[in-house]
Order: structure tokens, then sequence, then C-alpha cells
């Protein structure tokens, strides 16, 4: 018995960051698909009902305030859906601090590099010129399928080995590190 709930966690850790839909085909692949569309609905019930409660990181609120005020181009490239995402946005009140963003539902899900590509396009910017700040394997593959460069934060679900095995230019452990590192090589 825990030796498959640990496998299910494993299982679990490993969709997170992914849009729900690439998500849930991962961690319960035995669904029918005449089922698929009532799970999705079910999970976005139980997000939305407790989704205004979650927390920012401690220190992602300064960091990005202190980014926007330096002048950088913020975007957001998430696996949520746009609902989703309007809604985290509206609750942490940091809507104003991003240019563009993409969401899984508009188009392709990490780790494709769709989101990436499209971001830079729209706010003409160069892939040598763009950092990926992410904190799942999947983040870290999309930049590397979009030629970009990105960082780690180990607050995420996936394990420091996990991250490390793909290269990140750093590996932060939380939003404090990440702003000391941004301003050495930013």
């Amino acid at each position: 018995m825990a030796l498959t709930c640990l496998f299910q966690v494993t299982r679990l850790r490993e969709v997170i960051g992914l849009g729900l839909e690439q998500a849930l085909r991962r961690a319960v692949p035995n669904v029918p698909e005449s089922k698929r569309h009532d799970l999705m609905a079910l999970y976005r019930h139980h997000f939305i009902v407790q989704s205004e409660a979650i927390p920012l990181y401690e220190g992602a609120r300064e960091t990005i305030d202190e980014l926007h005020k330096a002048g950088y181009l913020l975007a957001v490239a998430t696996g949520m859906s746009s609902a989703g995402l309007e809604r985290a946005l509206k609750a942490s009140g940091l809507k104003q601090y991003f240019r563009a963003t993409r969401t899984a539902d508009v188009t392709f899900s990490k780790p494709d590099p769709a989101m990436l590509l499209e971001l830079m396009k729209e706010l003409t910017v160069d892939a040598d010129r763009t950092l990926m700040v992410g904190d799942t394997t999947h983040d870290l593959l999309m930049a590397q399928n979009a030629s970009v460069d990105a960082v780690a934060v180990l607050h995420g679900a996936h394990l420091p080995d996990q991250l490390r095995a793909l290269k990140p230019l750093a590996m932060v452990e939380d939003f404090k590190e990440l702003r000391v590192w941004l301003k050495k090589h930013a």
C-alpha cells in the first residue's frame, strides 16, 4: 500500500505545471474519454473554491515589483487556464505587472515551446534576452525547447535533482535568493 501511495504522489508531482487536460491524461491515464470532461470540471470546481486562499510565496510580490520598476518586461507562461490565471492575478493584485500571458487553454502546454515563443514574439524580445524562471521540469524543458535560459526556483513540486539534470543557469531556494541572483546576472 505505501509503495502504491508513493508512486501516486510521484506521478502527481510530475504533472504539476502542465495544462489540466495534459496533467489528467498523465496522472489518471485509465479514465475513459467519456469521463474526462467531468473529471476536469470537478477539478476546476474544487480548485476555484480554494484558489483565492492560496498565498503567494514569500518575497514573490517584492521580486515582481522590483523587476517591473527596473524596466523588465514580465510575462506569464502557465499551465493554468485563462480564467484561472485571471482569477489568480486579480486575487493577488499582480495583474498590472505582466505585459503578456500565455495559458494552456490558448496554446500548447509545457514543455512545448509555444508559450515562450509566442510571448517573445508579442513582446518583441529575442531568446538571448529572455529568462524563464520556473519551478518545474516542464518550465525548464519549455525554456530549452525555446532556446531560452532558465533559472530554477526550488519551492515547487519537482525535486532538486530533477531540476539540476536540466542544467538551469542557477538554482535558487526562494525569491529572496532569486533577487540576489538577478541583481548580479540580469
